[in-house]
C-alpha cells in the first residue's frame, strides 16, 4: 500500500509505453526519492541501485521480473500488489513478442504475393510458357542443349555443395575453431566465442530470460560484453542489454548445482556467482576456462554440445578442452558493438 498519494493501477496499461509511465507515477506516489527506494530495497534483500532506477523509469519497455517486483516492493506494495504489476508486465510481454511475430510475417507474406502477382501478370512470362500442342518430334539439337543445361546444373550443385562445406567447417560450429584464443582485456568490448564449438554466447531475440546461448559470430550477439578485473585473477564480465541496460553475467540465482544456466542481469544480487575465474589452458595458449568463483566449476555449453542454439550452464571441469572461450575484440561497427 502506498502511503504518500493513491497508487496506480496497473491493469490500466495498454501498452508498455503505458506501463512504465504507471511506474513514474508509483514513484511519485510513494512520495519516495531514488536513494531512499534503494535503501529500503536493500533492507528486504533485494538489489535495485539509484541508476538502475533511473534507466528503467527513462525506457519505454517493460523492466525484468526481478528488477519490477524490487521496485514496487520498495514503494511499498504489499504481495497481491506486486502479484498484480508482475501479471501485467508478463502479458505485455508476450502480446508485444506476438505483435512483433505476426507483423514481420505478414510482411513477408504480402511481400511474396505481390512478387508472384507481378510474375503472371508479366506478358512476357506468359509468352514463354510452353504450348500445350503436343511435341512434333525429336530435335537432337533440343537434346543436345538439354545435356548440356544439365550438366551446368550439376556442376552448380557441387559447387554450392562444396562452398556449404567450407563455411561449415570455418567456424559454423561441428568442429573445433582453430582461430588463435584471445585473452581477457580490462574494459574492451568483445564477443565471448566457445572455441569447442566455433559460436558464440549471446541472448535470444525478444527473451527477457536473460539466459545465454550459442549462435552465429557473424550475427549481431546480445548483450554487449566486456571484463572488469575485481583482482587476483578474478573477472566480471559486464553487460550492455539494448534494451535493459548495463548487467552482470553470473549463474541463475547464485545456484551451485552442475547444469545451473549462465545468465545476464542486475549487478550485485549474485555475489560470487557473478565473478569468474578466468585461467588459460595449454602451451600455447588454447582458449580460457572460465570458472565461478562460488563454486570453482567450469562454465560451458550443455553437456559440451557444438550445435547452434544449446544453453550455457556451470559444469564440471572434466571435459577441460570443451570448455573453453576466446574473448575475440568486437571493431566497431561490427556484431556485438
Amino acid at each position: 500500500m502506498v502511503v504518500e498519494g493513491r497508487a496506480p493501477d496497473p491493469r490500466e496499461a495498454r501498452s508498455a509505453d503505458e506501463f512504465v509511465a504507471l511506474l513514474r507515477m508509483l514513484k511519485d506516489a510513494s512520495g519516495l526519492t531514488f536513494r531512499e527506494l534503494s535503501q529500503r530495497a536493500d533492507a528486504v534483500g533485494d538489489v535495485l541501485p539509484r541508476s538502475t532506477i533511473a534507466n528503467m523509469l527513462g525506457r519505454t519497455s517493460v523492466p525484468r521480473e526481478e528488477l519490477l517486483a524490487a521496485f514496487v516492493r520498495a514503494c511499498g506494495c504489499g504481495p497481491a500488489e506486486v502479484g498484480d504489476w508482475l501479471a501485467v508486465r508478463k502479458e505485455l510481454a508476450v502480446h508485444g513478442r506476438r505483435s512483433a511475430t505476426a507483423g514481420s510475417g505478414s510482411g513477408d507474406r504480402a511481400e511474396e504475393e505481390g512478387a508472384a502477382g507481378a510474375a503472371g501478370d508479366d506478358p512476357a512470362d506468359r509468352s514463354a510458357r510452353p504450348s500445350s500442342a503436343p511435341p512434333a518430334g525429336p530435335d537432337p539439337a533440343r537434346r543436345r542443349r538439354v545435356r548440356i543445361v544439365l550438366t551446368a546444373v550439376l556442376l552448380a550443385v557441387v559447387l554450392a555443395a562444396v562452398a556449404t562445406t567450407v563455411v561449415l567447417i570455418g567456424g559454423d560450429g561441428g568442429r573445433p575453431d582453430t582461430r588463435s584464443a584471445t585473452g581477457p582485456v580490462a574494459g574492451r568490448t568483445v564477443q565471448i566465442r566457445s572455441v569447442h564449438s566455433g559460436f558464440c554466447l549471446s541472448e535470444e531475440r525478444g527473451s527477457d530470460s536473460g539466459r545465454l546461448y550459442q549462435v552465429r559470430c557473424e550475427q549481431e550477439t546480445i548483450p554487449g560484453f566486456s571484463l572488469r578485473p575485481l583482482g587476483e585473477g578474478v573477472w566480471r564480465i559486464a553487460t550492455d542489454h539494448p534494451v535493459y541496460g548495463p548487467g552482470c553475467t553470473g549463474i541463475w540465482n547464485g545456484l551451485e548445482d552442475d547444469g545451473a544456466p549462465l545468465q545476464d542481469q542486475e549487478c550485485g544480487k549474485r555475489d560470487e556467482a557473478e565473478q569468474f575465474r578466468i585461467e588459460p589452458v595449454g602451451s600455447p595458449v588454447e582458449g580460457y576456462r572460465i570458472r565461478p568463483v562460488h563454486t570453482r566449476l567450469c562454465v560451458g555449453a550443455e553437456r559440451y554440445s557444438k550445435e547452434r542454439g544449446a544453453e550455457l550452464v556451470q559444469t564440471n571441469c572434466a571435459g577441460e578442452k570443451k570448455s573453453l572461450f576466446s574473448f575475440d575484440p568486437v571493431v566497431t561497427g561490427a556484431a556485438g558493438g
